[in-house]
Protein backbone atom coordinates (compact mmCIF):
# COMPACT_ATOMS: atom_id res chain seq x y z
CA UNK A 1 0.00 0.00 0.00
CA UNK A 2 1.28 3.52 -0.75
CA UNK A 3 0.44 6.83 0.93
CA UNK A 4 -1.13 8.42 -2.16
CA UNK A 5 -3.57 5.51 -2.53
CA UNK A 6 -4.45 5.73 1.17
CA UNK A 7 -5.30 9.43 0.96
CA UNK A 8 -7.25 9.05 -2.28
CA UNK A 9 -9.25 6.23 -0.69
CA UNK A 10 -10.04 8.35 2.35
CA UNK A 11 -11.11 11.53 0.55
CA UNK A 12 -14.11 9.89 -1.18
CA UNK A 13 -13.88 11.69 -4.49
CA UNK A 14 -17.22 12.37 -6.14
CA UNK A 15 -16.83 13.14 -9.82
CA UNK A 16 -19.01 14.39 -12.65
CA UNK A 17 -18.73 15.36 -16.30
CA UNK A 18 -21.00 18.23 -17.31
CA UNK A 19 -19.80 19.54 -20.68
CA UNK A 20 -18.80 18.24 -24.10
CA UNK A 21 -17.82 21.35 -26.07
CA UNK A 22 -16.56 22.16 -29.53
CA UNK A 23 -14.88 25.54 -29.64
CA UNK A 24 -13.76 27.08 -32.93
CA UNK A 25 -11.15 29.81 -33.25
CA UNK A 26 -11.30 32.56 -32.36
CA UNK A 27 -12.72 31.79 -28.92
CA UNK A 28 -12.11 32.51 -25.26
CA UNK A 29 -14.18 31.43 -22.26
CA UNK A 30 -14.02 32.27 -18.54
CA UNK A 31 -14.93 29.46 -16.12
CA UNK A 32 -15.99 30.34 -12.59
CA UNK A 33 -17.01 26.91 -11.28
CA UNK A 34 -20.69 27.81 -11.11
CA UNK A 35 -21.84 24.51 -12.67
CA UNK A 36 -20.14 22.43 -10.01
CA UNK A 37 -21.75 24.41 -7.21
CA UNK A 38 -25.20 24.06 -8.78
CA UNK A 39 -24.82 20.31 -9.30
CA UNK A 40 -23.37 19.56 -5.84
CA UNK A 41 -24.39 22.41 -3.49
CA UNK A 42 -23.34 20.55 -0.34
CA UNK A 43 -19.75 19.92 -1.47
CA UNK A 44 -17.03 21.83 0.36
CA UNK A 45 -14.32 21.80 -2.30
CA UNK A 46 -14.14 21.32 -6.06
CA UNK A 47 -11.26 20.22 -8.26
CA UNK A 48 -11.94 21.26 -11.87
CA UNK A 49 -10.45 19.65 -14.95
CA UNK A 50 -10.67 19.90 -18.74
CA UNK A 51 -9.68 17.07 -21.07
CA UNK A 52 -8.60 18.12 -24.55
CA UNK A 53 -10.08 15.48 -26.84
CA UNK A 54 -8.99 17.08 -30.13
CA UNK A 55 -7.29 20.29 -31.20
CA UNK A 56 -5.38 22.72 -29.01
CA UNK A 57 -5.90 25.80 -26.85
CA UNK A 58 -4.37 27.86 -24.06
CA UNK A 59 -5.29 28.18 -20.38
CA UNK A 60 -4.34 30.32 -17.39
CA UNK A 61 -5.35 31.30 -13.86
CA UNK A 62 -5.46 35.04 -13.11
CA UNK A 63 -2.04 36.55 -13.76
CA UNK A 64 -0.19 33.24 -14.07
CA UNK A 65 1.65 32.34 -17.25
CA UNK A 66 -0.56 30.71 -19.87
CA UNK A 67 0.03 27.10 -20.85
CA UNK A 68 -0.49 25.39 -24.21
CA UNK A 69 -2.83 22.38 -24.26
CA UNK A 70 -3.02 19.77 -27.01
CA UNK A 71 -5.07 16.64 -27.70
CA UNK A 72 -5.03 14.18 -24.80
CA UNK A 73 -3.77 16.78 -22.36
CA UNK A 74 -5.56 17.19 -19.04
CA UNK A 75 -5.44 20.55 -17.28
CA UNK A 76 -6.38 20.44 -13.60
CA UNK A 77 -7.35 23.34 -11.32
CA UNK A 78 -7.01 21.66 -7.90
CA UNK A 79 -8.05 24.70 -5.85
CA UNK A 80 -11.12 25.48 -7.93
CA UNK A 81 -9.73 28.81 -9.13
CA UNK A 82 -11.56 30.79 -11.84
CA UNK A 83 -9.68 30.37 -15.09
CA UNK A 84 -9.62 31.32 -18.75
CA UNK A 85 -9.24 29.08 -21.80
CA UNK A 86 -9.23 29.85 -25.48
CA UNK A 87 -7.54 29.92 -28.85
CA UNK A 88 -6.15 33.28 -27.76
CA UNK A 89 -6.37 34.59 -24.22
CA UNK A 90 -6.09 38.22 -25.34
CA UNK A 91 -9.70 37.97 -26.57
CA UNK A 92 -12.63 39.19 -24.46
CA UNK A 93 -13.78 36.04 -22.60
CA UNK A 94 -17.32 34.72 -22.72
CA UNK A 95 -18.56 33.36 -19.38
CA UNK A 96 -18.96 29.63 -19.67
CA UNK A 97 -22.03 29.58 -17.42
CA UNK A 98 -23.86 31.85 -19.87
CA UNK A 99 -23.44 29.27 -22.64
CA UNK A 100 -25.09 26.50 -20.61
CA UNK A 101 -28.65 25.66 -19.67
CA UNK A 102 -29.65 24.95 -16.06
CA UNK A 103 -27.59 21.87 -15.15
CA UNK A 104 -29.07 18.49 -14.28
CA UNK A 105 -27.19 15.78 -12.41
CA UNK A 106 -25.98 13.13 -14.84
CA UNK A 107 -26.51 15.33 -17.91
CA UNK A 108 -23.65 16.21 -20.27
CA UNK A 109 -24.43 19.40 -22.15
CA UNK A 110 -23.31 19.82 -25.75
CA UNK A 111 -22.00 23.28 -26.63
CA UNK A 112 -20.63 24.82 -29.83
CA UNK A 113 -19.06 28.25 -29.60
CA UNK A 114 -16.62 30.51 -31.40
CA UNK A 115 -15.79 31.42 -34.97
CA UNK A 116 -15.15 29.31 -38.06
CA UNK A 117 -11.49 28.47 -37.52
CA UNK A 118 -9.62 25.51 -36.04
CA UNK A 119 -11.80 23.28 -33.83
CA UNK A 120 -10.95 22.20 -30.29
CA UNK A 121 -13.07 19.62 -28.49
CA UNK A 122 -13.03 19.76 -24.70
CA UNK A 123 -14.69 17.56 -22.08
CA UNK A 124 -15.14 19.38 -18.78
CA UNK A 125 -15.77 17.96 -15.34
CA UNK A 126 -15.01 18.26 -11.66
CA UNK A 127 -14.48 16.30 -8.49
CA UNK A 128 -15.94 17.18 -5.11
CA UNK A 129 -13.95 16.27 -2.01
CA UNK A 130 -13.44 16.99 1.67
CA UNK A 131 -10.72 19.68 1.79
CA UNK A 132 -9.48 18.45 5.18
CA UNK A 133 -8.85 14.87 4.08
CA UNK A 134 -7.55 16.06 0.72
CA UNK A 135 -5.28 18.68 2.31
CA UNK A 136 -2.04 16.64 1.98
CA UNK A 137 -2.52 16.49 -1.79
CA UNK A 138 -4.05 19.94 -2.34
CA UNK A 139 -1.35 21.72 -0.34
CA UNK A 140 1.30 20.30 -2.66
CA UNK A 141 -0.35 21.33 -5.93
CA UNK A 142 -0.07 24.61 -7.90
CA UNK A 143 -3.14 26.59 -9.08
CA UNK A 144 -3.12 24.62 -12.34
CA UNK A 145 -1.07 21.87 -13.89
CA UNK A 146 -1.07 19.99 -17.16
CA UNK A 147 -0.43 16.30 -17.73
CA UNK A 148 -0.56 14.41 -21.01
CA UNK A 149 -2.08 10.94 -21.19
CA UNK A 150 -1.05 10.39 -24.81
CA UNK A 151 1.46 7.69 -23.93
CA UNK A 152 0.85 4.30 -22.35
CA UNK A 153 -1.98 1.76 -22.29
CA UNK A 154 -3.81 3.50 -19.42
CA UNK A 155 -3.94 6.72 -21.43
CA UNK A 156 -5.29 4.92 -24.49
CA UNK A 157 -7.97 3.22 -22.40
CA UNK A 158 -9.01 6.44 -20.65
CA UNK A 159 -9.19 8.37 -23.90
CA UNK A 160 -11.37 5.80 -25.65
CA UNK A 161 -13.56 5.35 -22.55
CA UNK A 162 -14.16 9.08 -22.17
CA UNK A 163 -15.00 9.49 -25.86
CA UNK A 164 -17.44 6.58 -25.83
CA UNK A 165 -19.11 7.47 -22.52
CA UNK A 166 -19.58 11.14 -23.41
CA UNK A 167 -21.13 10.07 -26.72
CA UNK A 168 -23.50 7.74 -24.86
CA UNK A 169 -24.51 10.50 -22.44
CA UNK A 170 -26.85 11.90 -25.07
CA UNK A 171 -28.74 8.60 -25.18
CA UNK A 172 -31.35 7.43 -22.67
CA UNK A 173 -29.22 4.50 -21.46
CA UNK A 174 -29.23 4.25 -17.67
CA UNK A 175 -26.04 4.33 -15.65
CA UNK A 176 -24.07 6.61 -17.97
CA UNK A 177 -23.75 9.32 -15.30
CA UNK A 178 -22.23 6.78 -12.90
CA UNK A 179 -19.73 5.65 -15.54
CA UNK A 180 -18.75 9.27 -16.26
CA UNK A 181 -18.35 9.97 -12.55
CA UNK A 182 -15.99 7.01 -12.16
CA UNK A 183 -14.08 8.03 -15.27
CA UNK A 184 -13.62 11.50 -13.76
CA UNK A 185 -12.11 9.93 -10.67
CA UNK A 186 -9.88 7.58 -12.68
CA UNK A 187 -8.72 10.44 -14.90
CA UNK A 188 -7.77 12.52 -11.86
CA UNK A 189 -5.90 9.63 -10.22
CA UNK A 190 -3.99 8.87 -13.42
CA UNK A 191 -3.22 12.58 -13.88
CA UNK A 192 -1.98 12.83 -10.30
CA UNK A 193 0.20 9.75 -10.66
CA UNK A 194 1.86 11.16 -13.76
CA UNK A 195 2.31 14.55 -12.11
CA UNK A 196 4.12 12.91 -9.17
CA UNK A 197 6.33 10.85 -11.49
CA UNK A 198 7.39 14.02 -13.31
CA UNK A 199 8.32 16.04 -10.21
CA UNK A 200 11.94 17.27 -10.31
CA UNK A 201 14.43 15.75 -7.84
CA UNK A 202 14.67 18.85 -5.63
CA UNK A 203 10.91 19.26 -5.17
CA UNK A 204 9.44 19.33 -1.66
CA UNK A 205 5.86 18.95 -0.42
CA UNK A 206 3.62 16.01 0.39
CA UNK A 207 3.55 14.54 -3.12
CA UNK A 208 7.33 14.66 -3.45
CA UNK A 209 7.62 13.20 0.06
CA UNK A 210 5.35 10.29 -0.84
CA UNK A 211 7.89 9.39 -3.52
CA UNK A 212 10.85 9.47 -1.10
CA UNK A 213 11.67 5.90 0.10
CA UNK A 214 11.78 6.80 3.81
CA UNK A 215 9.02 9.40 4.00
CA UNK A 216 6.82 7.43 1.62
CA UNK A 217 7.07 4.30 3.77
CA UNK A 218 6.49 6.33 6.92
CA UNK A 219 3.38 7.95 5.44
CA UNK A 220 2.03 4.58 4.30
CA UNK A 221 2.47 3.17 7.82
CA UNK A 222 0.80 6.17 9.47
CA UNK A 223 -2.12 6.10 7.06
CA UNK A 224 -2.46 2.35 7.16
CA UNK A 225 -2.59 2.24 10.98
CA UNK A 226 -3.61 5.76 11.92
CA UNK A 227 -5.23 4.69 15.22
CA UNK A 228 -2.11 2.85 16.39
CA UNK A 229 -0.24 4.37 19.36
CA UNK A 230 2.77 5.34 17.26
CA UNK A 231 5.98 6.76 18.64
CA UNK A 232 8.75 8.24 16.51
CA UNK A 233 11.11 5.45 17.66
CA UNK A 234 8.71 2.69 16.58
CA UNK A 235 7.93 4.37 13.26
CA UNK A 236 11.65 4.86 12.54
CA UNK A 237 12.35 1.19 13.29
CA UNK A 238 9.62 0.04 10.88
CA UNK A 239 10.78 2.47 8.21
CA UNK A 240 14.36 1.28 8.65
CA UNK A 241 16.21 4.43 9.68
CA UNK A 242 17.15 6.41 12.77
CA UNK A 243 14.70 8.64 14.59
CA UNK A 244 16.71 11.74 13.69
CA UNK A 245 16.89 10.88 9.99
CA UNK A 246 13.15 10.24 9.82
CA UNK A 247 12.35 13.51 11.59
CA UNK A 248 14.70 15.40 9.26
CA UNK A 249 13.18 13.84 6.13
CA UNK A 250 9.60 14.57 7.24
CA UNK A 251 10.49 18.15 8.08
CA UNK A 252 12.29 18.60 4.76
CA UNK A 253 9.39 17.38 2.64
CA UNK A 254 6.31 18.09 4.76
CA UNK A 255 7.45 20.96 6.99
CA UNK A 256 6.38 19.09 10.13
CA UNK A 257 7.42 16.20 12.35
CA UNK A 258 5.91 12.71 11.88
CA UNK A 259 3.76 12.82 15.04
CA UNK A 260 2.42 16.27 14.20
CA UNK A 261 1.47 15.03 10.76
CA UNK A 262 -0.26 12.00 12.30
CA UNK A 263 -2.19 14.17 14.77
CA UNK A 264 -3.56 16.39 12.02
CA UNK A 265 -4.48 13.42 9.84
CA UNK A 266 -6.34 11.76 12.73
CA UNK A 267 -8.32 14.94 13.34
CA UNK A 268 -9.20 15.25 9.65
CA UNK A 269 -10.56 11.69 9.79
CA UNK A 270 -12.45 12.55 12.98
CA UNK A 271 -14.05 15.61 11.35
CA UNK A 272 -15.24 13.40 8.48
CA UNK A 273 -16.64 10.79 10.91
CA UNK A 274 -18.49 13.50 12.85
CA UNK A 275 -20.01 14.88 9.68
CA UNK A 276 -21.00 11.60 8.06
CA UNK A 277 -22.04 9.48 11.06
CA UNK A 278 -23.77 9.49 14.42
CA UNK A 279 -21.27 7.57 16.56
CA UNK A 280 -20.78 8.86 20.13
CA UNK A 281 -17.79 11.16 20.58
CA UNK A 282 -16.01 8.54 22.69
CA UNK A 283 -16.27 6.04 19.85
CA UNK A 284 -14.97 8.56 17.31
CA UNK A 285 -12.05 9.36 19.62
CA UNK A 286 -11.23 5.65 19.88
CA UNK A 287 -11.47 5.13 16.11
CA UNK A 288 -8.86 7.80 15.41
CA UNK A 289 -6.44 6.74 18.14
CA UNK A 290 -7.20 8.83 21.24
CA UNK A 291 -7.17 7.07 24.60
CA UNK A 292 -9.75 9.40 26.15
CA UNK A 293 -12.61 11.58 24.97
CA UNK A 294 -11.16 14.49 26.96
CA UNK A 295 -7.83 14.34 25.11
CA UNK A 296 -9.70 14.12 21.81
CA UNK A 297 -11.85 17.14 22.70
CA UNK A 298 -8.79 19.24 23.53
CA UNK A 299 -6.92 18.28 20.36
CA UNK A 300 -9.96 18.82 18.15
CA UNK A 301 -10.62 22.26 19.58
CA UNK A 302 -6.98 23.28 19.06
CA UNK A 303 -7.19 22.25 15.41
CA UNK A 304 -10.67 23.48 14.47
CA UNK A 305 -11.42 26.18 17.05
CA UNK A 306 -14.54 24.48 18.45
CA UNK A 307 -15.17 21.25 20.40
CA UNK A 308 -16.24 18.21 18.34
CA UNK A 309 -19.83 18.25 19.66
CA UNK A 310 -20.29 21.84 18.49
CA UNK A 311 -18.63 21.02 15.18
CA UNK A 312 -21.13 18.24 14.58
CA UNK A 313 -24.12 20.44 15.44
CA UNK A 314 -22.86 23.22 13.19
CA UNK A 315 -22.30 20.78 10.35
CA UNK A 316 -25.78 19.29 10.76
CA UNK A 317 -27.33 22.77 10.58
CA UNK A 318 -25.36 23.56 7.42
CA UNK A 319 -26.33 20.34 5.64
CA UNK A 320 -29.06 20.61 2.98
CA UNK A 321 -32.30 18.70 3.53
CA UNK A 322 -32.38 15.15 2.24
CA UNK A 323 -34.34 14.67 -1.00
CA UNK A 324 -37.83 13.27 -0.48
Amino acid sequence: MDALSDVLRAVKLNGAVFLDAEFRAPWCIAAQGKMARLLMPAAEHFIHYHYIVDGRCRAKVDSSAEILLQARDVVVFPHGDPHTMGSGLQLAPQRLAELLAAPKRGEVQLVEYGGDGEATRVVCGFLACDPRLCSPILSALPPLFRVTIRAGPSGEWLDSSIRQSVAEAASPRSGTDVILARLSELLFVETLRRYVEALPPGQTGWLAGSRDPLVGKGLALLHGRSAHAWTVDELAREVGCSRSVLAERFTHYLGQAPMRYLARWRLAIAADLLRSGSSPLGRVAEQVGYESEQAFNRAFKREFGVPPARWRRRDERAAPPSPQ
